[in-house]
């Protein structure tokens, strides 16, 4: 039992004394919690309990429309020093956060119930697994937590005794139901506050959050602890946590490759985590579908795992014709948040079936029809279900050793210039492409529509410290990795013709690019060279069963000097921010590029 660790126990005793609960529960992460918790969520109306008998066992929370997403701009890295954070991170004054946040959470609890939840990120005992300790007061989280994490008391106990870290987190969702003069007031079916915190400390490893009930600011397991808490766990112990899928992909010869992939949100990312192949004989397995944990072990080799137990995905464009694996999984034990309501007691959203209902509840409790000006779910609607149920799940997906890393693709979301699939000749240039990954905007409430916006490794809200350190942690991994580092891969299945149409299928077909990574691997396809790097050459690559012309593929690896010479001055001026911590290999590789795109820029002119 957690509570009998002396430090588990005096922690929670001093929060206590500040939060105020009325009760403690320490979770065991049983069945009858479960079912208690969900119960009690429903009798509170948390919770719609859906039709049983068209998904059992799952439910449907509609949130208060204020606390709908992560909210990047209350989210704070409180490093010791500011240039730590670096300019990409929100930074405060630890010492002062820890004031502010004391005072928000004083009381915060009062009328409430504090849970205590014990987890493992990777599963319990796994060479890159890791601890933590969660006390919340929503028991929508705590539910939440049994199917994205491994909840277990007792396990989590043995594992603190045995020595191990644990990583300390800490979340309200700002709600008392007493006030400090003992007035009290009812309470509502989701709780929060207009005032929000989203706080890591990366040197002493804690989370703090107050004020948000919703998904990574409540869930803290997921974004906070597993990516920028890890992330800087993996910079000052040797291994990444990292913002990527994770996949087997198993070749008409049976020989199996792991490959991770950086794609930030709307890049297909899920999509491509449950492939179905269209390339007859191969295979693809989910292994994780939004974050991986690697290490280098002591075969020279880089190992990962998935440290979530569940999926937390978008739901809006999850469908049965773009995604049928994730629908799959999505039968029974689900928890549904902001999509809407069928008649008939089931769930919709945007994308989910060709045809639209005639009638809806939509997310947030009104009627809608497909005549409404609103959508039915939220656009960052979301289901939140264990990983195991998805028929894609390798069997051996949780093995605590994790699998050694083949590949690594990074993708953003590009009409222009950047090619279908590119390899980088070596780990400098592949850690490049990862630092300058961009994706145009396509609407104009992001900005200027076409102007390209960067995400380093897809980690921009997630990295727990200073982005050109981590740029530079990378290249330390390289060469601890040396001749054993995975190869390193751009992708962009976005690419469009000169009429606007897409020129890639995409969806299925992207099997056709890791049977090209494949032959790479194992020396069956000289590539093309150019100055980005190494392409394929047409006849090596499996374009049978596609309707991919020759002009197509042209097009889809045209590379044009002038144009990819303004990308250089685009990615320079994304550098300067970082100003000398910029790590010296990413500056020689700009500088080479900008010289021979200049060298070919002006033999085209």
């Amino acid at each position: 039992m957690v509570q009998q660790i002396e430090s588990v126990r005096r922690w929670v005793e001093d929060f206590a004394k500040v939060l105020q609960p009325d009760r403690i529960e320490w979770v065991q992460g049983t069945r009858e919690e479960w079912d208690r918790l969900t119960q009690q969520l429903v009798d509170g109306g948390t919770f719609t309990r859906l039709n049983p008998e068209k998904r059992p066992n799952s439910f449907l929370a509609r949130t208060n429309p204020t606390d709908v997403a992560r909210v990047e701009d209350r989210t704070f890295i409180c490093s010791e020093r500011e240039e730590d954070a670096g300019p990409t991170n929100n930074w405060r004054e630890p010492a002062a956060m820890r004031a502010e946040l004391t005072e928000a959470f004083t009381g915060a609890m009062r009328g409430r119930t504090m849970y205590v939840i014990p987890f493992s990120m990777g599963p319990f005992g796994g060479d890159i697994s890791q601890v933590g300790i969660q006390l919340t007061d929503s028991p929508y989280v705590v539910v939440s937590m049994m199917l994205m994490t491994r909840v277990d008391d007792a396990k989590a106990a043995e594992r603190i005794a045995a020595g191990d870290e644990w990583v300390p987190a800490v979340h309200s969702v700002g709600y008392p139901l007493v006030d400090a003069e003992g007035n009290t007031r009812s309470d509502v079916p989701w709780p929060c506050n207009s005032t929000k915190y989203i706080v890591q400390f990366p040197e002493t490893r804690e989370i703090w959050s107050y004020g948000s009930g919703y998904g990574g600011n409540a869930l803290l397991g997921k974004k906070c602890y597993a990516l920028r808490i890890a992330s800087a766990m993996g910079r000052d112990q040797g291994w990444l946590a990292e913002h990527m899928l994770l996949i087997r992909a198993t070749s008409p010869q049976g020989r199996a490759y792991h490959i991770t992939a950086a794609f930030p949100s709307a890049c297909g990312k899920t999509n491509f985590a449950m492939m179905r192949p269209r390339l007859a004989g191969w295979k693809v397995e989910t292994l994780g579908d939004d974050i991986v944990w690697m290490r280098p072990k002591a075969d020279g080799r880089l190992y990962a795992i998935n440290p979530e137990n569940g999926f937390f995905g978008v739901a809006p464009g999850t469908g049965v014709q773009t995604n049928p694996n994730a629908i799959e999984a999505l039968k029974e034990n689900v928890i549904f948040t902001n999509v809407a309501l069928t008649d008939d007691g089931d769930v919709w959203w945007e994308g989910l079936t060709p045809e639209v209902p005639e009638h809806l509840i939509d997310w947030q409790g009104d009627d809608w029809t497909p005549d409404s000006p609103t959508p039915a779910a939220h656009p960052n609607s979301r289901f939140t279900v264990r990983a195991e149920q998805a028929p894609s799940i390798a069997p051996d997906w949780d093995a605590p050793e994790g699998v050694p890393v083949d590949a690594i693709l990074f993708g953003g979301r590009r009409r222009t210039n950047t090619p279908l699939v590119m390899e980088a000749r070596s780990w400098r240039d592949g850690v490049y492409i990862g630092a300058t990954m961009a994706s145009e905007q396509t609407a104009a409430a992001e900005g200027t529509v076409g102007k390209l916006r960067r995400d380093p490794f897809a980690m921009l809200p997630f990295c727990g410290y200073n982005m050109a350190d981590y740029w530079g942690h990378w290249l330390e991994i390289g060469e601890t990795l040396g001749e054993n580092a995975p190869r390193i891969y751009g992708v962009n299945w976005f690419r469009r013709g000169s009429d606007g149409s897409f020129l890639w299928p995409g969806f299925g077909d992207n099997s056709r690019v890791i049977d090209w990574i494949a032959k790479r691997l194992e020396g069956e396809a000289e590539g093309e060279q150019t100055l980005l790097g190494v392409i394929p050459r047409e006849e090596e690559f499996a374009l049978e069963g596609t309707e991919v012309t020759d002009d197509d593929w042209r097009q889809l690896f045209d590379l044009d000097p002038r144009a990819w010479l303004d990308e250089t001055e685009d990615a320079a001026r994304y550098f300067a921010m970082f100003g000398d911590r910029l790590p010296e290999p990413l500056r020689e590789r700009l500088g080479e590029l900008r010289d021979r795109l200049a060298d070919a820029a002006s033999v085209t002119a």
